[in-house]
């Protein structure tokens, strides 16, 4: 483990700045010395005040500058001086021999002692550099992915970190990437190196050469010079998890199909016997062969009216099955689109008398020419209608609206009722999702809102719903049907 600088040398950085001051100091003092000994600052030497200016930058990367040149303009000040005054009173050459040694020899010491801290301070330099690349080299090393420096071609230049379990030794220098890899994956990753060279990066995945079983994640990013850095995982955990969700998506799929297949086939055969049950009733209902007592005619017509309900209960399961299974097609013709609606609305005034609700319709005058399926429009009509007349009591009004909107149907169903809750509106409109009260959600499957969103998107359009509790509720649906759009007038 790489540790932190050791005290001793931070210690040693104060002595040494204060050896550097002394240095530059000595060496101003020798070389003012030295000049003012062979004619001040204009002789021979005067050039040497500068030296102190130099050392501090040499020893000091800067920082001792203004103390290097404070003292060389001292030095140059005091040569100058130094020069007038021996110009001015001789000295005796014995004297001068003496002021020219005493010059020379702190000159020396100075320029040593300005030596010996540029050395020091290199030895530090060096030392911080060491520990940076010791640091640095650690981080690498202990790093929980391995590093791979290598060639665009997947040639190994260097490699750092945690090898993942069983890959121990593969990668090294000299060596190729595709050494990790189990050979049906190698493909893979070839791919994955030319992206990365191209578009600068890219992730992919691949089996163990080391362990089929297990499974390495690989990330590549383009370096300069063309090469790649590469960071390799061990993904094992989450490949299996991934695996395993994917396998159970798939068998809920299946599952789900087979139960839409299982539906559309139960829906099929109740159907045959059912519509044999509401024709016998039916020509019963007219005693076609005869009369019948007024119990035995209620009770045809109870039957009849029972079975219609079940066939249309049947009806909504078998289209649900065809949606989910996406096998149901439109049978799209031209019709005017007020023909089912004003059928449903017939329909319907039985039951909206009964319960007391007004039903109101609002149709345009002039024929509304559409291309769609007429059977799928009557069943969004009769659902949107008979579930407005389910949840507005009595004494209130259900309003259905058809008109054109440019080349789209808008068909409008609004009601006085209850209202929907805005946590019972996020769902309405998925299959089986019911609201309101129990007895409310008995009377029916929970497919009617569900089917009307499914045949307005086969056809291209969409179905909208705003209700609040207790102010009615209003949907929308809006097909992309009109054949010739007019005018027109409500």
């Amino acid at each position: 483990m790489i540790e932190s600088p050791p005290a001793s040398t931070a210690s040693r950085v104060r002595p040494v700045r204060l050896t550097s001051i002394l240095a530059i100091v000595g060496l101003g003092v020798g070389v003012a010395a030295a000049a003012v000994a062979t004619g001040g600052a204009a002789g021979p030497l005067g050039a040497l005040c500068l030296a102190p200016l130099a050392a501090s930058a040499a020893i000091g990367r800067g920082e001792r500058l203004a103390l290097g040149a404070a003292v060389s303009l001292a030095a140059v000040g005091v040569a100058a001086l130094g020069g007038l005054t021996m110009r001015a009173l001789p000295l005796s050459p014995a004297f001068a021999a003496i002021l020219g040694v005493v010059a020379l020899a702190s000159t020396v010491i100075g320029l040593a002692a300005a030596l010996v801290v540029l050395q020091r301070n290199i030895g530090l330099e060096d030392g911080r550099r060491r520990q940076a690349q010791a640091r640095l080299r650690y981080a690498l090393d202990e790093q929980p992915h391995l590093l791979v420096a290598m060639e665009a071609s997947g040639e190994v230049l260097g490699a750092w970190g945690a090898e993942p379990a069983g890959t121990e030794g593969v990668v090294g220098a000299g060596r190729s990437i595709f050494d990790l890899v189990a050979p049906k994956d190698r493909e893979v990753l070839r791919r994955a190196l030319s992206q990365a060279a191209v578009a600068g990066a890219a992730e992919t995945g691949f089996a163990s050469a080391a362990d089929p079983q297990s499974w390495l994640a690989l990330s590549l990013r383009r370096a300069s010079g063309g090469r790649l850095m590469a960071a390799v995982r061990d993904a094992s955990a989450a490949h299996s998890r991934e695996v395993e969700l994917e396998q159970s998506k798939t068998e809920a799929e299946a599952q789900n199909a087979g139960k839409s297949r299982f539906l559309a086939n139960m829906s099929h055969e109740l159907r045959t016997p059912l519509n044999a049950i509401m024709g016998f009733s039916d020509i019963m209902r007219q005693g076609l062969f005869g009369p019948l007592s007024d119990r035995y005619a209620e009770y045809a017509e109870l039957v009849h009216e029972s079975g219609g309900h079940l066939l249309d209960l049947i009806n909504d399961v078998l289209d649900m099955s065809k949606i989910e299974a996406e096998r149901y097609e439109l049978a799209r013709e031209g019709f005017d689109a007020r023909d089912p609606v004003s059928g449903v609305l017939r329909l319907m005034r039985g039951q909206a008398d009964r319960a007391g609700v007004q039903l109101r319709g609002l149709l345009p005058r002039e024929p509304l020419d559409v291309m769609a399926d007429r059977r799928a429009l009557k069943q969004i009509a009769l659902n949107l209608i008979s579930n407005a007349l389910k949840f507005t009591p009595k004494g209130g009004t259900v309003t259905a609206t058809l008109h054109a909107d440019g080349s789209v149907l808008e068909l409008v169903v609004a009601d006085t009722g209850v209202g929907i809750g805005p946590e019972d509106l996020q769902r309405l409109g998925r299959p089986y999702e019911q609201a309101g009260e129990a007895t409310q959600k008995a009377a029916g499957t929970g497919l009617g809102l569900s089917l009307v969103r499914s045949f307005a998107e086969l056809h291209g359009g969409e179905m909208a719903i705003e209700s609040r509790l207790g102010a009615g509720t209003t949907v929308t649906v809006r097909l992309p049907v009109v054949d010739h759009p007019m005018a027109v007038t409500l």
